[in-house]
């Protein structure tokens, strides 16, 4: 059969290609999470639980779908509702570019089974690299949507390359611009199919470009598609739980849309060398393939990592070689994803990168990896390295035996049949990224994430404010309270956060809910606790929104609330401190006042608090009065004020993270490993502390378990050396800490 009737008589493998994105969609739920995670994963799952608006732009296409998926009832669990979402998501996005390399082999391989065996080991490559795998087991937010949307356009403007002047051609293309503008709405990554989609019209059909009509039509289905972005100032004006911007104006919608709030530098003001930045790139690449042995056998990784690399880059060049009428378009596409994209988003050296590198002082490092913005280069690359793997099997086959025929002037060795079924081990390569991966990527039964919102929550008492500081002590917070309804009456200020005058706004509108004392821990049933009747902040709104954003302190100042007496050190403090402090003079000590022990020194330094600071589980309670030392407090160097009973009975009786961290058996996430460091650290006070009190036996067990989390975490180094601890909370300081302007006011509306 020749190559012209095959691509004649070719009918796409719907149905095969809806079975390979079963076996992903199913590989997927299995090593699903049934919880949150941490970073953007907890405050976006809250997003759609509240119908609320997660941080600049707001991803008001995923809030609504990722809303309504959450009432269905497809799982026992809301988190899980939403991890499904991004599991059908990146299964959708494999059945697609199973149906793109099927039709790039139609003009090379003469029999359906060959071909459905490329798609399938496409499909297979790109949903098991790593970042796309890890992505598509827990929602972290809105980037599998965005990687089914591209691939949808990906497939649609092949198939339109392939008859450009054909009936339904400008339907298509129509098609194409509606979501590329929908695509907008979830993510800007969107638009990133839209170069590569010019440049298919323009090779094919340069002339499209000069109807008017067309064109015209075109962009009133891309503004069609952007629309979803007006729930935002409708929804805003209703202040959901989650209100990040609060765009109720002109002025604030159009600060959100433009992400005015991120303030990075312009492209040509490059924050690390072009060279380092692809450096970082090539870090997460070789991730994709053996995440699992990343730590034991690195060169093994850099092996493989080589290899699919080349099976790519080959693939690329047989994919033009055979059919060039869609090679331009993903040409194009996997360059604006690579190169175009490295130099677009212009980080920092990657945090991964810079734990590689000599520690020197002015270099500028991100505070968390980046891989997930190369999502879909690193699932579509799976369709160049089937192509490159295809001719591999191809080469293979030929040994076994082929016949030379001619066809079109040209004559080859095709291998026969047989030869192709012995040469099909070939093919079992593909299988590396899931055999390599399934460790790091799987999420299955993980729930340390949740667990760590419980515990810092429950270390507060009913009615208490909550200082954090950072991401990961804040949006697993608000999962846990909005979700789960774990410690509502527990109110968080996020330090970050407060330097914007939409988050104050935010939390003087917050209701007060009623403490669950059935479902609080044991320590605090058997009390009356007073619910508070207002705000802890005793301002009006302009009295809030006209705060400083910064207030220098030349010389040392006094503050003081009651016998609480401070020292506040010469310093310009930030509109988020000024605001702690209000807090105190307002609200305390009627309403309990805490430090999670994610903030570090923090109330020392700032505010000079040291000697009223009362650890409590994993948070420190300030006191109105220096305590005093006895059995049930202590004073240890180092820690500073204990409350002894009640850390050790959250420890034994109510912490659920220690165990869900053991059960996992390791941290993937090393720029968030601060977080098990807490529960080292904690469990060798809780073993300090039952030691003198003389049960040896419990002070060993909790040893046990602080050993066991520093075994699995990597961090156990910490028992035998001085190594200092990581950071427990690293701040997106570029998102969420408002950059100051030239005047001192916060760049913001």
């Amino acid at each position: 059969m020749t190559a012209q009737r095959i691509e004649r008589d070719y009918r796409p493998s719907y149905g095969a290609a809806a079975v390979t994105g079963l076996a992903v969609l199913l590989l997927y739920v299995i090593t699903l999470s049934p919880s949150t995670a941490m970073w953007d994963t907890s405050e976006y799952i809250a997003a759609a639980k509240v119908l609320g608006l997660p941080h600049p732009p707001g991803n008001p296409l995923f809030v609504l779908i990722g809303h309504v998926f959450g009432m269905l009832p497809i799982a026992p669990a809301y988190a899980m509702r939403i991890n499904i979402l991004a599991a059908l998501a990146s299964a959708g996005a494999a059945t697609m570019w199973f149906l793109i390399t099927e039709r790039v082999l139609v003009g090379w391989l003469a029999d359906r089974w060959q071909r459905i065996a490329g798609g399938a080991v496409a499909a297979l490559i790109g949903a098991t690299a790593f970042t796309v795998w890890n992505q598509s087991v827990v929602n972290e937010k809105v980037y599998t949507v965005s990687l089914f949307g591209l691939a949808v356009i990906s497939w649609l403007t092949v198939r339109w390359s392939d008859d450009p002047d054909g009936p339904v051609a400008d339907r298509i293309l129509v098609l194409v611009a509606y979501l590329l503008g929908l695509g907008y709405s979830n993510h800007m990554m969107g638009f990133l199919a839209g170069p590569a989609v010019a440049v298919a019209v323009l090779v094919r059909r340069p002339a499209t470009i000069l109807r008017w009509k067309l064109l015209l039509v075109c962009a009133v289905a891309l503004a069609a598609g952007i629309t979803p972005f007006l729930f935002e100032p409708i929804r805003a004006a209703h202040f959901p739980a989650i209100n990040e911007g609060e765009p109720t104006t002109r002025e604030s919608f159009l600060y959100n849309f433009n992400r005015g709030q991120y303030g990075k530098p312009s492209v040509f003001d490059r924050q690390a060398p072009f060279a380092g930045q692809l450096g970082m790139w090539w870090l997460y690449f070789r991730w994709q393939w053996l995440r699992d042995m990343q730590e034991t056998s690195p060169w093994l990784q850099q092996l493989l990592a080589a290899l699919f690399f080349v099976l790519g880059v080959f693939g690329g060049y047989v994919h033009w070689k055979r059919d060039r009428r869609s090679f331009w378009y993903v040409a194009t596409f996997m360059f604006t994803l690579t190169l175009l994209l490295i130099w677009y988003l212009n980080f920092r050296y990657g945090h991964s990168q810079c734990l590689a590198m000599p520690n020197t002082p002015d270099t500028q490092c991100e505070v968390r990896d980046r891989d997930y913005f190369f999502i879909v280069s690193f699932s579509m690359w799976g369709v160049w390295a089937a192509l490159g793997l295809v001719f591999l099997w191809e080469s293979v086959a030929a040994l076994f035996g082929a016949d030379r025929v001619t066809a079109a002037g040209e004559t080859i060795d095709l291998p026969r049949r047989r030869s192709w079924l012995l040469a099909t081990p070939v093919l079992a390569l593909a299988f590396a990224p899931m055999i390599g991966n399934w460790h790091a990527a799987s999420r299955a039964h993980q729930t340390d994430t949740r667990d760590f919102a419980h515990d810092l929550l429950d270390s507060v008492e009913p009615y208490g404010v909550l200082i954090t500081v950072g991401d990961n002590d804040t949006f697993p917070l608000w999962y846990a309270q909005e979700v789960e309804g774990i410690r509502r009456d527990v109110l968080v200020a996020n330090t970050s956060l407060l330097n914007t005058d939409w988050y104050t706004r935010q939390l003087m509108r917050r209701p007060i809910y009623d403490y669950d004392a059935a479902r609080g821990p044991a320590i605090y049933r058997g009390r009356t606790w007073r619910k508070p009747t207002g705000p802890p902040l005793k301002l009006t709104m302009a009295e809030a929104d006209s705060l400083p954003q910064q207030y220098p302190i030349g010389q040392p100042s006094r503050f003081q609330k009651g016998e609480l007496i401070a020292t506040i050190r010469p310093q310009i403090l930030q509109r988020a401190d000024l605001l702690v402090l209000r807090m105190i003079s307002d609200a305390f000590p009627e309403r309990s006042i805490y430090f999670s022990r994610t903030a570090a020194s923090y109330p020392q330094e700032v505010f000079g608090l040291d000697q009223y600071l009362l650890q409590q589980g994993l948070a420190r309670k300030l006191m109105p009065a220096t305590p005093k030392e006895s059995k049930d407090t202590l004073y240890l160097p180092g820690e500073g004020w204990i409350d002894a009973p009640r850390t050790v009975a959250l420890w034994d009786g109510d912490f659920a993270a220690p165990r869900s961290i053991i059960r996992r058996g390791d941290w993937v996430d090393k720029a968030s490993v601060g977080i098990p460091y807490l529960y080292i650290g904690l469990g060798a006070l809780v073993a300090e502390l039952e030691s003198r009190n003389g049960d040896s036996s419990r002070a060993s067990s909790a040893l046990a378990v602080a050993q066991k989390i520093g075994k699995v975490t990597g961090l156990e180094g910490l028992f035998q050396s001085a190594t200092p601890p990581p950071p427990a909370v690293p701040v997106e300081q570029n998102r969420r800490r408002v950059p100051i302007g030239d005047q001192g006011r916060a760049r913001q509306p």
